[in-house]
């Protein structure tokens, strides 16, 4: 049997030069629960290595060390919320605080322990090998855990309409089936009379609104059930519970309103554009002039941002974009941008980073509602629906609303929708574009037949 001989080609490539101290002067802490384990350089303490707890006096004692040893550079990892309490206070005590991601630091081979991982930190932000996450300033941080606080009152609130569903359904009321919201103003008139008491179907049909389909008769049809009372009972609790964080969200609403007021930096109002109606979970107050005073410009123009997204968006990263070279950099940070896993010059995988990014989870959103719509970015949604699978396309359409955001945000230009038209006209001439070339290179000519096939 003969044996072909494999011929290997070595491409010349420069050689790795050694590593340089970039910071001299880093420590690297390892955050736990109840205990922080810091490391600094050898030279600087005859114990490089020590375990502070977590109270407050030990964090103190732990700045008060790093100081006494010359440090001015600190890494951590992002663990959880521990990290925020002495992220904080290192911060106020003017300390260059680098909050790493936990997925982008390898330990080093052996057993793993915390002493190891903070000088793991330590050694890798010596050589300047870790980049610090983005973190917006401390007025977006504020205004950030306020629109946080408001989506988890939100999804609370949530849960007791289940609840509400649930004690419904025990006393097979099936109220649920002729009106499709429960929480309107037509189901919250009759939940609130059956919890006052009354239980005549012709009486509690005779709420709804004019805009319920569902005649008077299938209404009160529904409302016949078993009243039980550890049932009624549920359903009341569930209706207190919901009214209560009902407050909750307007207090909140209140802060919201008094942090953007804090942050406004234009003065004016947004242009007046095509009407759009109030999305149901939207603050009470004037949102949208709100945002034009702090980003001076109307990210509602752009068609699938509304009022919630554009905060959600602005929440997450201010109206500030200097930390972002260019739009690739912004898409990439919210992970929106394709892979670039590449060996031997093929492409092995062009998926998008996982990244847990509420903005950019509030954009896939944006961008999934842009299936009906007649606009250019509707237009270019659909077409790439005929491309690639629904994800996918999803992804890339809230990609490109990243860019738009971005570029407004960065050269204070309105937006302006061409059309669906427009879209399909330059993309025909596209084209046309391509195919006249590919023509051209095989020696041959496009010759466009201007009658209609």
């Amino acid at each position: 049997m003969v044996q072909r001989k494999q011929k290997i080609s070595i491409k010349p490539g420069k050689s790795r030069e050694p590593l340089t101290i970039t910071h001299p002067h880093a420590a690297g802490v390892d955050i736990g629960s109840s205990s922080h384990y810091v490391s600094v350089p050898p030279d600087r303490d005859d114990e490089p290595v020590r375990e502070f707890s977590s109270f407050t006096v030990d964090l103190n004692a732990l700045a008060d060390w790093l100081d006494a040893c010359g440090v001015d550079t600190v890494a951590m990892e992002s663990t959880g919320v521990y990290w925020i309490p002495l992220f904080e206070l290192l911060e106020s005590r003017g300390f260059k605080v680098f909050l790493v991601n936990a997925r982008h630091v390898k330990n080093v081979s052996g057993r793993k322990s915390d002493v190891l991982d903070c000088q793991w930190l330590q050694q890798l932000m010596t050589y300047g090998l870790l980049r610090g996450a983005f973190r917006p300033t401390e007025a977006v941080c504020v205004l950030r855990s306020l629109w946080r606080q408001r989506g988890m009152l939100l999804r609370s609130q949530g849960t007791h309409v289940q609840r509400m569903q649930k004690a419904l359904t025990q006393m097979n009321i099936q109220l649920t089936n002729v009106i499709s919201d429960v929480v309107g103003e037509t189901g919250q008139k009759i939940l609130r009379a059956i919890v006052a008491g009354e239980r005549d179907g012709q009486v509690l049909a005779a709420m709804k609104n004019v805009r319920i389909r569902a005649t008077a008769d299938e209404i009160a049809k529904s409302l016949q059930g078993n009243w039980r009372a550890e049932h009624l009972f549920a359903l009341k609790q569930a209706l207190d519970m919901f009214d209560f964080i009902g407050t909750q969200l307007a207090e909140c609403d209140r802060e919201i309103e008094g942090q953007l007021q804090s942050l406004q930096v234009h003065d004016g109002e947004p242009a007046k554009g095509k009407k759009r109606g109030r999305a149901r979970n939207a603050p009470k107050f004037d949102l949208r002039t709100q945002l034009f005073r702090m980003c001076g410009v109307d990210l509602t123009r752009i068609d699938g941002i509304d009022v919630t997204t554009a905060l959600a968006v602005i929440s997450e990263t201010g109206a500030d974009m200097s930390r972002f070279p260019t739009a690739g950099h912004f898409a990439s940070w919210l992970g929106l941008c394709p892979g670039t896993k590449i060996t031997g010059g093929k492409v092995m995988s062009g998926k998008t980073k996982r990244v847990a990014n509420r903005a950019a989870q509030a954009l896939r959103l944006a961008a999934a509602a842009l299936r009906s719509s007649q606009s250019a970015l509707g237009a270019y949604f659909r077409r790439m629906c005929g491309r690639m699978d629904k994800p996918k396309a999803v992804t890339a359409a809230a990609h490109k609303l990243a860019r738009l955001i971005y570029t407004m945000l960065t050269k204070g230009e309105e937006y302006t929708d061409q059309g669906q038209d427009y879209y399909e006209e330059r993309y025909r001439e596209r084209v046309l574009r391509q195919l006249a070339q590919r023509a051209e290179k095989m020696g041959m000519k496009l010759v466009v037949n201007e009658q209609p096939a």
